[in-house]
């Protein structure tokens, strides 16, 4: 496999992460929204998304992006995501999805009262009209949350950029509308997965071959305070199992 083929596998397994009822799934509020984002199109004069991360794909496009970014409509609605994916650069496609694990593996450690104050912000290049590449600015942030606190409906507002210049790459940040931090990517691991240093402790001695009970030991807590820890750093970094989630720290950066 090449490596976008790697890099979409990882991709599509941390979006499959979260777990969804379908039957409490209402989308009746798909309609009560469509007012809103079509207003917003007209007098922002933007493209108009919103990606269902339970069927995973697009379920909703703004009329306009056929005369502001020369989309084919009708390719949209039967293409779907291979369609927008198609119109992005190659090269930046790649970053993009590179950041995108590290968005998922991030929001996979966020509580669930908090996985509503994040926005994504992206510059990066597609094909618009006249056939050329120009520079979009697209913000994404969580619109709808199911009953379980899952991310299900997440809004997507893409702009033309006001910088043209041909410059190559992708330039991406995250930002809490809560506290007002920005997060420029590809962040380091310390300001995106913040693993606090009793956890790294655990993490490093997990790695070591050490079982709860020695670690508690070695450390003088409870045993059920080295199993929180553990919980804790899985949810940090979207792992399944400890294996997975020193694998994951590994590649990041956060062991020694």
């Amino acid at each position: 496999m090449n490596e976008l083929e790697v890099l979409g596998m990882e991709y599509y397994e941390l979006l499959g992460r979260q777990q969804f009822v379908a039957e409490h799934l209402d989308y009746k509020v798909l309609d009560r929204h469509r007012p809103a984002l079509e207003t917003m199109s007209q007098v922002n004069n933007c493209g108009i998304t919103i990606f269902d991360m339970f069927k995973k794909e697009h379920v909703y496009t703004s009329y306009n992006f056929s005369e502001i970014f020369g989309y084919d409509l009708d390719s949209v609605s039967q293409q779907g995501n291979d369609y927008f994916n198609s119109r992005v650069h190659p090269d930046d496609f790649v970053g993009l999805m590179k950041n995108g694990i590290l968005i998922l593996k991030f929001f996979h450690g966020l509580r669930q009262e908090e996985r509503s104050h994040y926005k994504l912000v992206n510059e990066y290049r597609i094909m618009g009209n006249e056939s050329r590449y120009i520079r979009v600015i697209e913000q994404h942030q969580a619109l709808e949350l199911d009953t379980s606190g899952n991310v299900w409906l997440t809004l997507g507002v893409i702009d033309i950029s006001p910088d043209q210049t041909d410059l190559p790459g992708i330039k991406s940040q995250i930002f809490n509308y809560k506290t007002g931090r920005v997060v420029p990517l590809p962040a380091t691991s310390e300001e995106l997965i913040n693993l606090s240093k009793r956890e790294k402790e655990v993490l490093q001695l997990v790695k070591d071959g050490y079982l709860s009970k020695e670690i508690s030991e070695k450390l003088f807590i409870s045993v059920h305070t080295v199993n929180t820890h553990r919980q804790r750093i899985m949810e940090k970094l979207g792992a399944n199992n400890s294996l997975e989630a020193i694998a994951y720290a590994s590649r990041l950066g956060l062991m020694n």
